[in-house]
């Protein structure tokens, strides 16, 4: 079921980079549970301790505490690793307009940096988290890959620059990259704090405090909700994917289409509440529509979505509730 099936030789070794984050601790805790070894990177500017307490008296689980944007530590974490899953990159749009130096420093150098390591240690396959924000304003839905539109973030450019080289590094170098293209992933530990955060654990967390929380623009924007157990197997697959399948980017979503006001209305009617939300204004370089077409992920990498947005949703608000 999912990726619960998916196997590897005895032994293998992942490397997880941004393992302290949301998808990345998700990630070291579905290899460790399936009994492989983990090596997880992580500098801890977004990625929180608590989110890896659980596995650090693991055997199976190793953590460095580094910066991907430090070739040095690349090179260490990289060493004797079968698989890179890299996650390390900060996130959000709006933050990206704010600050696009940095986000050139971590999401363009630090994946390179990573790459290059990757090369050099002779990893099997490198597979990384790309973004549905390369689209940009290209109208049609579904979205599909090679019909990109105008980038409209810096975040944006971020991710369409780390497909480049890893087509190039395929290329040039014959290290296997895959680019992972997530639609707005949610699930378990993901961060319902702060400006930046993402809207469902955000909503989840404001109306179990009985606040009012704010929808950017009127709500009728829609996105490709993908629960994170959906992105566990796109990245465990692509670790299995043939050679012809690398040097590419994959859309990973469920291929569903939710609109923002809608899923609102279901977090009041699952937690009971009757709270009217507040309409501000519209985030800039947010693209209006969203929804993926997964064909070319199920036909190159066997990626199957067991999870909808209903089931997601269920399971996420049954772990806020517990957790926040």
């Amino acid at each position: 079921m999912g990726y619960k099936s998916i196997s590897f030789p005895e032994g293998t070794k992942f490397l997880v980079t941004g393992s302290a984050g949301f998808v990345g601790s998700n990630l070291v805790e579905a290899i460790l549970n399936l009994g492989y070894q983990v090596r997880g990177l992580d500098n801890l500017s977004t990625g929180k301790k608590e989110n890896i307490e659980e596995f650090i008296n693991n055997s199976n689980y190793e953590f460095i505490q580094g910066d991907i944007r430090d070739l040095e530590t690349c090179m260490k974490a990289c060493e004797g690793v079968d698989f890179v899953l890299h996650q390390a990159a900060w996130g959000s749009v709006p933050r990206s307009i704010e600050m696009p130096l940095l986000y050139e420093e971590i999401n363009i150098k630090g994946t390179l940096n990573m790459m290059e390591a990757a090369r050099q240690n002779g990893v099997k396959k490198f597979v990384y988290a790309s973004s549905s924000s390369v689209y940009g304003d290209e109208p049609n839905l579904p979205k599909q890959e090679g019909r990109e539109g105008n980038l409209l973030s810096p975040y944006a450019l971020t991710k369409m620059v780390d497909e480049e080289y890893g087509k190039l590094y395929t290329k040039l170098y014959n290290l296997d990259t895959y680019g992972l293209r997530y639609f707005n992933v949610f699930g378990r530990r993901q961060n319902p704090e702060g400006a930046y955060a993402a809207v469902i654990p955000k909503f989840i967390k404001q109306l179990l405090n009985n606040e009012q929380p704010t929808i950017n623009g009127d709500g009728k924007q829609s996105r490709d909700f993908t629960y994170i157990d959906n992105v566990i197997e796109a990245n465990l697959k692509a670790c299995k994917a043939n050679h012809n399948a690398a040097g590419q980017a994959y859309n990973i979503a469920y291929g569903g289409r939710e609109f923002l006001i809608d899923i609102y209305a279901q977090l009041l009617n699952a937690l009971g509440k009757d709270i009217q939300p507040i309409f501000g204004p519209d985030r800039k370089g947010d693209i209006k529509h969203s929804n993926a077409d997964i064909n070319k992920a199920r036909e190159m990498l066997g990626y199957d979505p067991k999870w909808s947005f209903e089931r997601g949703i269920q399971a996420a608000i049954e772990w806020y509730k517990e957790n926040l």
